[in-house]
């Protein structure tokens, strides 16, 4: 991976995104990387897809989610172990 410094980037910003738009670059501070900077379509590419978790509020909780909620806590406040 290319590695510029911070004072590179300040000075010479156009070379430094030019090159980031190749390829993901290192950004140093103080001879450490310490930053990625990369095309968006690299960052996206490397994100995948969406994450597919999902939070809901009570109310909101798809009935067929609810049910199998509603089991599993039936199934603990009983003490009941199903894996068994």
């Amino acid at each position: 991976m290319r590695e510029f410094s911070t004072v590179e980037l300040l000075r010479d910003l156009k070379t430094v995104t030019h090159a980031a738009a190749r390829a993901p670059i290192a950004i140093t501070q103080h001879r450490k990387t310490r930053f990625v900077l990369m095309a968006i379509e690299d960052y996206e590419r490397m994100r995948g897809s969406p994450d597919p978790r999902r939070v809901y509020r009570t109310n909101e909780t798809p009935p067929e989610l609810r049910a199998i909620l509603l089991e599993g806590l039936d199934r603990i406040t009983e003490g009941r172990d199903d894996d068994e």
